[in-house]
């Protein structure tokens, strides 16, 4: 099991364990650091580290951004744009970064009800929930597939409804590569590119992160990757690695980093 699992998701975002209960969970796993990193929001805690019942807690965020290239090939959607995610470690929130997050859960709340109208209007059900603060398509999938009357599981949730393209796709207002990364290092000690090899173009992806401290290495794929792309752009540039699980329910410590690893970060002890 690795000693840091830099990459995990609470109820503040799309995840399924309570903030409480985090420290329980990396004591299962024998996992002795987490960082909080959830999707476009602040922990109730300012300090970058804290230590609750023998576990070191890092104060994360991962936060979507947009790469934005004129000379890039369209995607899916017939645009020049791709979506990222950055992670950010130790944070210290500043104002900036404070009001970013605000105005990224605003449109969260706006595009989960536009989602929850489209699906209940072409399933003809009532789903049941509530557009919180945090709110993201997992939320909704989870709904469909606990739906008596619905066939949908889970997974056909994300590849038939609610995915890239699919119906009841709403994309989100996000801010740009460049804006997210000058407020993530100005309010983080370090800004690191998260999971690569799951973007349409990770060479585009990857390509832009010399502009940052460090790229995800460790991540649990659930499929045969080639990391060799990743690791060259840390070698080439210098960087740091991270690694986590990105763990959405209780099972921490998938992926991660060993204690020399993790030290490595020179990120602050609580």
């Amino acid at each position: 099991m690795p000693y840091a699992d830099l990459h995990v998701h609470t109820t503040r975002s799309d995840g399924q364990l309570e903030l409480e209960a985090v420290p329980a969970a990396a004591r299962d796993a024998g996992v002795d650091v987490v960082a909080l990193t959830d999707h476009d929001r602040l922990q109730p805690f300012d300090d970058p580290a804290i230590e609750r019942e023998g576990v070191t807690l890092v104060h994360g965020i991962e936060l979507r951004v947009e790469l934005a290239d004129a000379t890039a090939a369209t995607d899916r959607h017939g645009d020049d744009t791709q979506r990222v995610d950055l992670l950010g470690y130790g944070v210290e929130p500043t104002d900036e970064l404070a009001s970013l997050v605000e105005d990224v859960q605003e449109n969260r709340r706006e595009r989960g009800r536009a989602i929850v109208d489209c699906v209940e209007d072409r399933l003809g059900v009532d789903l049941g929930v509530t557009v919180h603060e945090g709110f993201g398509r997992p939320h909704v999938a989870r709904a469909i597939a606990a739906h008596p009357d619905v066939e949908y599981d889970y997974r056909d949730a994300f590849d038939g409804l609610i995915g890239d393209g699919d119906p009841c796709y709403v994309p989100r207002e996000i801010p740009s590569f460049d804006r997210g990364r000058r407020v993530l290092a100005d309010a983080c000690s370090i800004v690191s590119l998260a999971h690569p090899l799951r973007y349409n173009d990770p060479e585009r992806a990857l390509a832009r992160a010399a502009a940052l401290d460090a790229v995800e290495l460790q991540y649990p794929y659930g499929r045969d990757v080639d990391l060799r792309p990743v690791e060259r752009t840390i070698e080439r540039e210098g960087l740091l690695a991270t690694g986590g699980s990105d763990a959405h329910d209780d099972q921490l410590g998938l992926a991660g980093l060993a204690a020399d690893e993790y030290r490595r970060l020179g990120l602050a002890d609580p």
